[in-house]
């Protein structure tokens, strides 16, 4: 059974930083993912990947929004997978999921077939 659970997500001003985690059950990302995606909902609007890693390899992807404020990264000895994000702004104000899939790096939500329950991140002042 695949098992993700995020964390980190909460109320932060314009300008600030917010660094949110996605735990895998025991295994999972090593033995399982492939890819592993962050991607955000906002009510009225589609579910969009903002950043995704290669486990394996590292490679990573951003969308165009995100890029040079969002990093993704892997730790391998902890099965955990961050999303470290500065210069936030109101539009980054969402849930944001965690998602792993078995293939490489995809960017659609219909590709992914574990997901995580979610976490708010709020950016206002």
């Amino acid at each position: 059974q695949v098992q993700l659970v995020e964390s980190g997500g909460g109320l932060v001003q314009p300008g600030g930083s917010l660094r949110l985690s996605c735990a895998a059950s025991v295994r999972t990302f090593s033995s399982y993912a492939v890819a592993v995606a962050w991607f955000r909902h906002t009510p009225g609007k589609e579910r969009n990947s903002v950043a995704a890693i290669n486990w394996s390899s590292g490679t990573t992807y951003y969308e165009a929004s995100v890029k040079d404020r969002f990093t993704i990264s892997r730790d391998n000895a902890k099965n955990m997978v961050y999303l470290q994000m500065i210069s936030l702004n109101a539009e980054d104000t969402a849930v944001y999921y965690c998602a792993v899939r078995r293939l490489g790096i995809a960017t659609t939500d219909d590709q992914y077939g574990y997901w995580g329950q979610g976490t708010q991140v709020t950016v206002s002042s």
